[in-house]
């Protein structure tokens, strides 16, 4: 259903499954979002979650009240050098939020 969601804002949906009006939207949708962001959206890239225990892991939760949007960010630091070495994060929210928190 997201994947036909994401043709359907591309103008890429097969026509038996496009809806009247389809052509217009899907118009005014390719003026508002990059095909890269609808693919950060269908397809996001290391969605996940860390060990919160684990003393190399540091989290971060950030929300945004007006629309409901959360995310969860984890960076997992090397203890030698001090550099971030992986991070993963959970979003629960509209679909520019989702694409945007794709690392």
């Amino acid at each position: 259903m997201l994947q036909l969601g994401g043709k359907r804002l591309l103008g890429l949906a097969a026509e038996g499954t496009a809806s009247p009006g389809a052509a217009a939207v899907a118009l005014l949708a390719r003026r508002r979002y990059h095909e890269r962001v609808v693919d950060h959206y269908n397809n996001p890239r290391n969605v996940g979650a860390f060990d919160k225990n684990d003393p190399s892991v540091g989290t971060g939760l950030v929300g945004a009240p007006a629309c409901g949007d959360v995310m969860k960010l984890q960076i997992r630091v090397d203890q030698e050098s001090g550099k971030i070495v992986d991070a993963c994060f959970k979003t629960f929210g509209c679909g520019s939020a989702i694409a945007s928190s794709s690392l």
